[in-house]
């Protein structure tokens, strides 16, 4: 009698642990997909690995951008869809590939596809599931916005960003005819900044009260040209510091023609010509250490909110940017440099903190994603993947490479090992990231590597479509 009362009693405890532990996944679940998230989508114009935390540059100061990072998860190889502005957002945020759509550079207008003509955007998705959706600073390229994609915008839904501060005596680093290329101090107060502007706007929709889950966008300009910002950021890197890139002499020797057509040179020349690579890569940290602090600022604002506890951050850039490796500047090119941005997810729920993947993803991942997380309805469109398994578990494995095209059938794929880029003539380079992580030595016409060419060609695109006209 006493065994069988007690057994009783042992079932009921074992039954109500169960249940205790059943509402706390369930709850855990329903946190992270179910019940709505807000978004905080932080995206970063011409920034590359040279932040903190991927270590793409020993000299640079990015906390803010580090300590977001080591809330969740780190993609320390994701790559953009496309090494210009314009076609990689238009990418990013319409779920399909330039090669698909025809958008393979900055003066195509892509709402002028007849792929994307009637494209819905990845805000727009979240508008159609009862998502505030608000932003200000640059999401799509500066030319073509898109104001059917939002709900409400600063300074408004034509113009994405306000202006900033210009020196006198332009150009600054004495390079004639060069437009935008320069760099060096403006005499003004980071306050009158467009990008910290642009996070005042951000921070003031975190402090409202908000009646329904929100997508916020947060756009920041910088380090894209010119890298005018004032002289304290400049301040933080003395001149007789700074670290050059390593670079090889010789290095397109061994590049085909149209790839190297695509670095073209007169920038290098130019900075060589006039003594500017420090002072450009000093311009290029200042202006990584100004965005840097206004994406703290965002993060100090989400923090003190009524959100900081339901809220996805997603931290992007929309391509990678050269600095003189391979003799190139800018992006406009499929080498690592140009391909390679930050990425960063943090989501509560299913993130854990200070976790980093190795898996080559790409910008294309970003909306599968957030469609997933936040339990929308999925979008047959998209070409991209969900990272969510990922997210789970940054170590599991991923067969799936990333993929940057640069005009029709220019195309570079980015394995965990390999790069491999093709171009329309059927011309070909081959770099092994084991042993040539600056991608110096092509081996694309060793023999011994074929077999891994034919693997990775097995992601290149079977749809090429022709390039709208531009602008």
């Amino acid at each position: 009698m006493v065994r069988q009362g007690y057994n009783r009693r042992a079932f009921l405890v074992a039954m109500g642990a169960a249940f205790l532990l059943l509402g706390s996944v369930f709850r855990s679940h329903a946190f992270a997909v179910d019940s709505p998230q807000n978004v905080l989508f932080i995206g970063i114009d011409d920034l590359n690995d040279w932040i903190g935390c991927l270590g793409g540059n020993p000299d640079v100061k990015t906390p803010n951008i580090d300590r977001l990072a080591a809330r969740g998860v780190l993609f320390t190889s994701a790559h953009c869809a496309a090494p210009a502005c314009n076609p990689s957002r238009a990418a990013l945020m319409t779920g399909i590939r330039p090669s698909t759509s025809g958008v393979y550079h900055n003066p195509q207008p892509w709402r002028k596809s007849a792929v994307l003509e009637k494209a819905v955007t990845l805000p727009q998705h979240f508008m159609a599931h009862g998502y505030r959706v608000m932003g200000s600073g640059k999401m799509f390229h500066g030319a073509f916005p898109d104001p059917q994609s939002w709900h409400e915008y600063w300074p408004s839904k034509t113009r994405q960003s306000p202006s900033s501060p210009m020196p006198s005596g332009r150009p600054l680093s004495g390079i004639p005819k060069t437009a935008h290329f320069d760099w060096g101090p403006v005499d003004a107060d980071k306050t009158e900044m467009g990008d910290w502007k642009v996070a005042d706007y951000v921070i003031s929709q975190l402090k409202k009260k908000h009646g329904s889950p929100f997508f916020l966008a947060c756009g920041i300009f910088r380090p894209h040209l010119p890298w005018y910002v004032p002289q304290e950021y400049f301040d933080l890197y003395p001149l007789d510091k700074i670290t050059l890139p390593m670079i090889k002499e010789d290095d397109l020797d061994d590049v085909p023609p149209i790839g190297r057509e695509m670095s073209g040179g007169r920038d290098h020349r130019n900075v060589m010509k006039y003594d500017q690579w420090r002072k450009a890569v000093q311009g290029y940290l200042a202006s990584i250490s100004f965005t840097d602090e206004c994406v703290g600022r965002v993060l100090d604002a989400l923090d003190r909110s009524d959100y900081a506890e339901n809220t996805i951050i997603v931290f992007w850039a929309d391509h990678g940017w050269h600095l003189g490796e391979k003799l190139h500047w800018r992006k406009f090119a499929l080498w690592e440099e140009a391909t390679h941005n930050p990425l960063v997810f943090v989501v509560p729920g299913v993130t854990q903190p200070n976790q980093r993947c190795t898996r080559p993803v790409s910008l294309m991942d970003i909306y599968p994603t957030l469609v997933d997380l936040c339990g929308l309805t999925p979008q047959e469109q998209l070409e991209g993947q969900s990272l969510r398994p990922l997210l789970e578990n940054p170590q599991r494995a991923w067969a799936r490479p990333a993929l940057t095209t640069h005009g029709k059938d220019n195309h570079s794929i980015r394995s965990e090992r390999w790069r491999y880029i093709r171009y329309s003539d059927g011309t070909e380079e081959l770099y092994d990231h084991q042993k040539d992580k600056l991608e110096w030595k092509n081996i694309a016409s060793d023999p011994q590597y074929n077999e891994v060419k034919e693997q990775l060609a097995q992601w290149l695109p079977k749809v090429n479509v022709q390039e709208i006209p531009p602008k």
